[in-house]
């Protein structure tokens, strides 16, 4: 297993290390007053109070030189960090030979393809097709696209909590209200299950676990008549729910699913635009469960630095799909495919080991925040290194934060030098997605500096 001495090389030394009484600071500020007059803040992370100036590993710099630990991996993307300089070397390489190349084929695109074939999960592994896409928002548009055609059928499951993306077919898969109010009509023919949120479950489960229960909902809703569930193509869901709340359910749950969709004739998508890349320890979320997927989303991690995502499908399912059908222009630029090569590379190398240790680092950071004890963590979950803290008011009742405490601790982090990002059907999870690369004592010094935040917030 990579050293740690190799690992913190790997990032800015002596983070966090802060340079100003304010954060934002002054330059920060300016540069934040420049956004507001020419960006428009329907992006993510539109307030947030910070500026990326820099970066290397695990670690940012803002333009005022305030040096902070990213325990957010820009939002799940960084597996192995920022500018890592196996990355770095390729898309020096690359840029010299060729970067666009249309949607025609390149020998980039077609060495991606024949890779992710050999690492996806069991069920597509040497037995897929890919679809090139530039967001995950991209890859699950063209997933039911796909679903629809090879199924003849019309309608889509997906689940409470889901987030799917935010364009008009992958928003009404999404539940969160922020991406829908005011945009609709989206798709139509879209049925939302509950997904297996233990913690705050709609059901008695007394004698049922959350999983069963919801897993055995859905089979009633596809192999039941009269559900109004009669013509679906696809189950489409997450095997960790990301921006619900970082959830993962137990495999039997994901194992259900298969059941139901085997008898019924509806595919199986699982969306691992955040979950994948290694994030839980394996290099698929779905791993976990033993079941084999029908299709895969990717995206997120699987691209780091440059824009990556797409869809794997089994090939039969793949030949269906009349072509020229789906179009992408910048779809696999031959830089990005570069770039993916090399993060599954680093991901796969036997000297690093980055999985094996995601799943150590998670199971020790779950264990030190649960023996905190902290009045106001209801529940700490998840697997590797994607764990949620959702925050209480009480843990009687049960009461999510109130979103101004949240704010407050999202910002108090920052001061002290902790980019943190919440998310959950509440707002109130505190997410840990480091960078599979991130140094033991940035790790834990980060997790210190947020529990310490809880104290005083």
């Amino acid at each position: 297993m990579i050293s740690e001495a190799e690992l913190e090389a790997l990032s800015y030394p002596g983070a966090p290390r802060m340079v100003t009484t304010s954060v934002p600071g002054p330059r920060s500020q300016e540069s934040l007053r420049r956004s507001l007059d020419v960006e428009s803040m329907a992006r993510g992370g539109g307030d947030f109070p910070l500026v990326f100036d820099q970066g290397f590993g695990v670690t940012v710099k803002d333009p005022d030189g305030n040096l902070y630990i990213d325990i957010s991996a820009g939002v799940g993307v960084n597996s192995v960090g920022r500018c890592h300089p196996r990355v770095v070397e390729a898309i020096q390489a690359q840029s010299q030979r060729l970067m666009h190349a249309s949607d025609i084929s390149n020998s980039k695109r077609v060495e991606l393809a024949a890779t992710l074939a050999e690492v996806m999960p069991e069920g597509l592994r040497g037995n897929c097709i890919s679809y090139f896409t530039q967001s995950g928002s991209d890859a699950l548009e063209a997933a039911i696209k796909f679903a629809k055609r090879v199924t003849g059928r019309q309608q889509i499951l997906a689940f409470h909590g889901a987030y799917h993306g935010v364009w008009n077919a992958s928003n009404a898969l999404t539940t969160g209200n922020q991406y829908r109010s005011g945009y609709g009509p989206f798709m139509p023919g879209v049925i939302h299950a509950p997904y297996p949120y233990a913690y705050r479950f709609p059901f008695d489960t007394t004698t049922k676990s959350a999983e069963r229960i919801a897993g055995e909902y859905v089979n009633y809703l596809l192999n039941t008549r009269y559900t109004g569930a009669d013509d679906v193509a696809a189950v489409i869901v997450e095997p960790v729910q990301g921006e619900g709340g970082y959830v993962a359910p137990a495999p039997e749950f994901l194992q259900l699913l298969r059941k139901a969709c085997d008898e019924s004739g509806a595919l199986l998508v699982v969306d691992e635009v955040q979950a994948g890349a290694g994030r839980t320890g394996k290099m698929w979320a779905v791993e976990h469960s033993g079941v084999r997927p029908d299709m895969l989303t990717f995206g997120k991690g699987m691209g780091g630095d440059l824009p990556m995502a797409g869809v794997a499908l089994r090939t039969d399912l793949a030949r269906q799909i009349p072509p020229g059908s789906q179009p992408g222009t910048f779809a696999a630029n031959a830089l990005s495919a570069a770039v993916c090569l090399t993060n599954i590379a680093l991901l796969r190398d036997p000297k690093l080991e980055l999985l094996d240790r995601a799943r150590q680092l998670g199971e020790e950071t779950l264990e030190r925040v649960r023996a905190r004890n902290h009045p106001r963590i209801g529940e700490v979950r998840g697997r590797g290194l994607m764990i949620g803290i959702e925050l209480v008011e009480d843990r009687d009742s049960r009461t999510p934060l109130a979103a101004e405490k949240i704010g407050r601790i999202v910002v108090e982090s920052l001061r002290r030098g902790v980019i943190m990002v919440p998310c959950g059907r509440n707002g109130n999870v505190l997410r840990l997605m480091p960078s599979l690369t991130i140094p033991r004592a940035y790790l834990f010094s980060a997790l210190e500096i947020l529990l310490s935040v809880l104290d005083t917030v």
